[in-house]
């Protein structure tokens, strides 16, 4: 094939139609186009020379020209494309280093290889193109719904054509009882657009809960206009769901508008979602609150909050035992997603019976370590008092609301209880001593005998050791192993050692060992607060 007049439009004919039928830009394809004829020309000319072809994007017409680049003489490599100064000015006036020489040459007759080679060259170039486009189009779309259609089902996962691609609905994002046949409309939800070497990936899912909120979106203008905001989502897909919803206007009821007029609204994500019944909560920031929210349709007679440990104990009437768990704990697990709070759920009873044996703990203990009877270690217990601590270090007004308790008997009592807590301290320090812990450890601010005993029978026996443990090793966390939720136990936990109190201590201990510097820390502290500023501003 020859680059004529005859066939020169018709390049950009073709050009045209390809960049139609792909929908990309026109000129893309005529770049193809150039590269795959100076390959061409360079399997006639010779593989070293530098052939460049320009097509004229009005006239078609294909311009092959040489181009040499003019080197110093002792850079000279390749006589094809290369030229010295002196050979420069047989075709150049006042030739210079780094200059090029352009000469036209007589188009080539492509053969039946060259073409080929030719065409394999535009197809590949009009594929990554179109992988392009695909990627910019799609690439903001993350976390959005889309519409589509089937195309073909492939070891589960769903295959859907969403206009300018495809994407791909894996069997794991699908809602468990539904099943596609092609040609059928599937409304998905945007989870990831990735960039592969195979291609542009869009990943689909009908089982996010991102999914849900952007559902309720389109069917309550509110929530889109920003009057109502969806404030967390928590899914068992194609069963049940809670969503929590906030308004921030007064006079606007949250579960009512995203309910609409006889369950409209809310019917139309059920019908959406093959049925899956959908408990929409009012938003609450006191977190009891919105626990009793989320846990309905149970009725909860008392919270208890444990902050620190992310925990929370929640007390229901016997007959609401079964409703508040549901079946196969479905709802106390949709809840504690929805609250990010590990919930224990007890009755009214064994709440009692729980109680009536930290009673009966505290009472035995004060009984055995303050050697006082019965009926005046429960009076302690039935004020407040939990452990020796409180009692040998509380002000002493405190102990003297107790009925019967006179200054000279709470003095007395605050006596025994220092006496025994000075005595346990001193054993535990002989202990650690006994077991090898430096006094670098054991005069470390922050930690008491009974800490550094527990250390030093886990091996962490200087400040050394101590600042090289992670704070989840002396506070205790949980790890994630297999979906399952795992506990850690920490070596300090069971004094009350919360994470941010052993991350606090152990960056001392490095500070103290010259392994941080201080004003290295600060900087990196203040441009983490900056970069959150700027993310919150934006």
């Amino acid at each position: 094939m020859a680059i004529t007049s005859a066939n020169q439009l018709e390049l950009l004919q073709t050009a045209e139609a390809v960049a139609r039928e792909k929908m990309i830009d026109p000129g893309l394809v005529i770049e193809a186009m150039e590269e795959s004829l100076a390959r061409a020309a360079k399997s006639r000319y010779g593989a070293e020379m530098d052939i460049r072809v320009s097509i004229d994007r009005k006239t078609g017409r294909a311009t092959f020209t040489r181009v040499r680049t003019v080197v110093a003489d002792d850079e000279l490599e390749n006589y094809q494309a290369e030229l010295t100064v002196d050979q420069a000015r047989q075709y150049m006036a006042d030739p210079a280093v780094g200059q090029t020489y352009v000469e036209e040459v007589p188009p080539v007759e492509m053969g039946r290889i060259a073409a080929q080679s030719a065409k394999q060259v535009i197809l590949q170039k009009v594929r990554e193109a179109e992988r392009d486009r695909q990627y910019e189009e799609f690439k903001d779309r993350a976390g959005t719904i889309i519409n589509g259609l089937v195309k073909r089902e492939e070891y589960g996962n769903v295959i859907v054509d969403v206009g300018a691609g495809e994407a791909i609905l894996r069997r794991n994002e699908k809602i468990g009882r539904e099943s596609y046949r092609p040609n059928d409309r599937v409304r998905c939800y945007i989870k990831d657009v990735r960039r592969e070497q195979r291609g542009p990936q869009i990943f689909l899912s009908r089982t996010a809960p991102e999914f849900m909120a952007e559902l309720f979106k389109m069917e309550v203008p509110e929530i889109y206009d920003g009057v109502i905001e969806i404030k967390a989502v928590a899914r068992d897909p194609g069963s049940r769901a809670k969503i929590a919803v906030i308004s921030y206007d007064g006079s606007i009821d949250p579960v009512g508008a995203c309910v609409g007029m006889r369950g409209s609204r809310v019917q139309a994500v059920v019908n959406e979602l093959q049925g899956e019944k959908i408990d929409i909560i009012p938003w609450n920031e006191d977190q009891p609150t919105f626990l009793v929210n989320a846990l309905q349709p149970a009725e909860v007679s008392k919270v208890v909050l444990d902050e620190e440990a992310g925990k929370i104990e929640v007390v229901v009437p016997e007959e609401q035992l079964s409703l508040a768990i549901g079946r196969r704990g479905q709802n106390v697990r949709l809840a504690s997603q929805l609250t990010s709070l590990d919930i224990d759920i007890m009755t009214e009873e064994e709440e009692s019976a729980r109680r009536q044996k930290e009673f009966e703990a505290r009472t035995k203990l004060f009984m055995e370590t303050l050697d006082l009877d019965e009926f005046f270690a429960q009076l302690l217990v039935s004020e407040g008092f939990t452990n020796l601590e409180e009692v040998a270090y509380v002000e002493l007004s405190e102990l003297l609301v107790i009925d019967g308790v006179d200054e000279g008997t709470a003095e007395e009592l605050q006596a025994r209880a220092r006496d025994y807590l000075e005595a346990q301290a001193k054993a535990a320090l002989d202990a650690a001593r006994a077991l090898g812990a430096e006094d670098s450890l054991i005069q470390f601010e922050g930690l008491t005998s009974q800490m550094v005993e527990a250390l030093a029978k886990d091996d962490v026996k200087s400040l050394e050791d101590f600042a090289t443990c992670a704070d989840w090793e002396l506070a205790g966390g949980w790890t994630n192993d297999g979906g399952e939720r795992v506990k850690d136990d920490g070596i300090l936990e069971p004094f009350g050692m919360s994470l941010e109190e052993a991350q606090d201590m152990v960056m001392t201990a490095r500070i103290m060992l010259g392994w941080v510097d201080p004003a290295e820390l600060e900087a990196e502290e203040a441009d983490s607060e900056e970069a959150g500023e700027e993310e919150s501003e934006a």
